[in-house]
Order: structure tokens, then sequence, then C-alpha cells
């Protein structure tokens, strides 16, 4: 149901803080703000009901971190709002331990944000904001039916498919992006299909297609990598989903991160063990046990340099690095799981040109998560899930995100309501803390305290 707001009501009383968008970040704010009454804080969101990536939820798909790293367990563990809370709720706590998961399988996790979504207070459904201004001291937000200002805007719009420029004006029922493919795959009854991509969501419509081929003769995979790599999910590795981490990053030079980011790619984007196994066996019955006739066909290092019409069906054009040729492929249907781009909601479209953006179009962020703009300073813009480049290839997951909120909160109070601060790090990344280290080992050795 949409609400209205009156014009003296938003005049008299602004929001402390408004949310634009109701995905997993700003629910995660939304329920660490219920500890903080005194912030006054209301979300909107275009859409009836929560829904998070409907569109994935194919059968066995599973979460790529832990369950503990949840709306608030990192920050506020004693929250009603956690995944074991969601568990006891339900009756099935001992029920959950006892399946031994490897990895929480995503449909659960899926329903745990919507009861969350369906309790915690200041959310508001099925309310489209159409624009925003910037007016004296505050934003004003315009909806429908009436309006609502705030001093404050938090964007948590996610991110949107990212479909390349060769495959944009093939969009259709043959030609589509993963974030569909619950929906599309069911009915698709294509002899040759292509899927292009290689990290988990390319592997999960693979694994979704071999389980059952139906019309299906030609599978041809695509991945722009070296291989069909594996997430990198050693404890290490995972440092980098860390808050240490993040200060760290925030340190470096814009080449620098870029290198870090580089580095650090399959700790985030890999395809997990469960998904390779799967595909791989699957092709191995195919191809020995179950005498189909079905091709498949695995290609790495491969890019697509341009996709045309050929008839009812496509041509795709295909460069590959490992060797350098050239190859042509032919497709009935293809599906893009060419990942997903952060871009700000059209609502913000009057503010745009006082919004900076870096090189590679998203918002300058600060540390603190607050976009750079032309706008007063006590009027502030915090995006979420807008951090890629500027804070590490966490930002656009799960893992820190209920660390992300609390800095944001953080920031709204001009305090530390939440304790933020980094744990004790397992690796030293940056040179000031190596030297913090050696200052105190030579303490120790000239106090007395360490023996050589």
């Amino acid at each position: 149901m949409t609400v209205a707001f009156t014009r003296r009501d938003a005049l008299n009383e602004p929001l402390d803080l408004a949310g634009i968008g109701i995905g997993p970040s700003n629910l995660s704010l939304a329920c660490l703000l219920e500890s903080v009454p005194e912030v006054r804080s209301r979300f909107f969101e275009r859409r009836g009901a929560f829904d998070w990536h409907p569109g994935m939820m194919m059968p066995g798909v599973e979460l790529q971190s832990s369950f503990l790293k949840d709306l608030v367990t990192p920050v506020l563990p004693t929250s009603r709002w956690s995944f074991v809370s969601y568990l006891v709720a339900h009756k099935r706590l001992y029920a959950f331990l006892n399946a031994n998961y490897d990895a929480v399988p995503r449909q659960e996790f899926a329903r745990y944000l919507a009861w969350v979504a369906n309790g915690v207070d200041g959310l508001r459904y099925a309310t489209e904001i159409h624009d925003v201004e910037h007016r004296d001291d505050r934003f004003v937000l315009r909806f429908d039916n009436g309006q609502e200002e705030a001093k404050n805007l938090v964007i948590g719009t996610g991110s949107s498919p990212f479909v390349p420029d060769w495959a944009k004006s093939f969009l259709g029922a043959d030609c589509f992006h993963n974030s569909e493919a619950k929906s599309r795959l069911k009915d698709l009854r294509a002899a040759r299909i292509v899927v292009v991509g290689g990290g988990q969501s390319g592997g999960e419509v693979v694994e979704a297609l071999l389980g059952t081929p139906d019309a299906m003769k030609q599978l041809i995979w695509i991945s722009r990598r070296h291989n069909f790599e594996p997430i990198n999910d050693t404890p290490f590795s995972n440092q980098v989903f860390s808050p240490e981490y993040v200060q760290a990053y925030l340190k470096l030079s814009g080449e620098q991160k870029q290198a870090a980011l580089k580095n650090s790619i399959l700790t985030s984007d890999g395809l997990s063990i469960s998904t390779i196994h799967s595909i791989y066996r699957r092709l191995y019955a195919l191809r020995y046990l179950d005498q189909s006739t079905l091709t498949a066909s695995l290609s790495p290092n491969r890019d697509v340099i341009q996709m045309e019409r050929d008839g009812n069906a496509y041509r795709l054009i295909v460069r590959n690095h490992f060797d350098g040729g050239i190859e042509v492929l032919h497709a009935d249907a293809v599906v893009l799981a060419t990942g997903y781009r952060f871009r700000l909601p059209d609502a913000l479209g009057s503010l745009s040109e006082r919004i900076s953006l870096d090189r590679n179009g998203y918002p300058t962020l600060n540390d603190d998560y607050t976009m750079q703009w032309t706008g007063p300073r006590t009027n502030r813009l915090f995006a979420q899930n807008a951090g890629r480049y500027s804070h590490g290839i966490a930002d656009s997951q799960l893992s820190l995100m209920a660390w992300r909120s609390a800095k944001i909160v953080n920031t709204l109070l001009g305090r530390q309501h939440f304790d933020a601060e980094p744990d004790n790090a397992q690796l030293v990344w940056a040179t000031e803390a190596a030297s913090a280290m050696r200052h105190q080992l030579r303490a120790g050795y000239s106090d007395g305290l360490l023996s050589s």
C-alpha cells in the first residue's frame, strides 16, 4: 500500500535519514537504527514487498559467505534480527545445525531477509521516489501522492544487471541476463545455447541447464578468464572481507587500489567448489554414462567481439586470447552472466551534476561512505554497495554490510555508538602497521620483556 505524506508533516519534522531502496544493505541499516531512537529514519522501496534476487533462486544455489555475516551479528549480536534469531523463531535451529551445511542455501537466507523486512520498523513499500531536490538545509523526496523531507539520504538501490554493448539490441526471450534465469530457463526451448560469463552466476546457469537438458543439443560456456576458477575461500584470502583490510585499502593510491582489487578478484567472483564438482560430474555422466547426444564445450580465454542475427538464431564472433584466434559460434539462445554495476537511481537526476564520479562512473566516496558533492556538509549523501573501487572488493558483498551500516550510524551521530574499530588482524597490510609492530618489538627488547 502506498503511503501518503503531507507537506506540513515533512516541513515540520524532517527525517534525520531517508533511505532510497530496501535491499540487504539498507535493511541492515534499518535494523541497527532500532537501537538509536534519537535518529528518525524511514526507508522507501518502489516494489510492493522485499524480494532478494528472485530471478537467481534456482534449485541448490548456495550462499558464498558465512551466515554469521548477516544483517546485524558482526556489530550487534544481541539483535533480534540475526540469522540465528530467525532460526529460533521458526523452530528449526537444531534441524539447521544437524543439516551440517557446507554452505547455507541461498533460498534460506532469502527467507531470513524477508522475515526481517516484514518485521523491522520504518520500511515503506510500493512507494516510488520520482525526484529528489535539495532545498535550503534538507532533501525533498517526491512521490506520486506527496513528499517527505530529510536531512540526510542513503542510497541502497543495489547494482543493476550489466549487459555488454554487443548484446543490448538483442535482449528478449532468447537473449537475457542471468538475473532473469529462474523464470526464463524453464521456458527456454533452444537446441544451441551459449552462456557468457565464467563466474558463479554463469556456473549456476550451466548447472541448471545440464540438470534438465530437454531439447538442448549444444551448450557452450564462455569465460574471459584463463580457466573456470574456484573461489579463493581460504582463511588468509578471506582477510580481504575484514574491517582491517578496508582501512588499509583506503590509504592506497588510485593505481594501488586497482592492483589490489585485481589481485583479490577470486576471493569474490570465483566458482564455488560444489558448483565446479556438480558441473564436471554432470558432464562426465553425459559423456560416458548416459550416452547423451548433448555436446558441451567449456571455452575459457574467450571474449565476445560482436553478436548479430542469423535468421532466427545468433552468430557470435569470439576472440580466443589463449592463441589469438577468432572463432564463430552459433546459438539459438544466449544467457548473459556478465555481472552487475552500480548506478545512481534515476530519482537523483536533478542532483547528478552536483555529485562527483570517479573514472569508473561510480560516485566518489569519502572514507565514511558519504558521496562527494557540492551541497552543504550538513546534508550528507551516503551510498551502499558503491565502494568497490574506493573501499575494496568486499563492498558489494554481504560480508561487511553490518559493519558498513555501523559506520554510517556512527557518522550520523558524530560519535562511536557502535564499536566499528578493527580487530587484531592476522595479516599486516599497511607499512604503517608494520612500522608500529617493529617499534613494539624494539621496545620489548629494550625493556627486557622479550628474550633474543
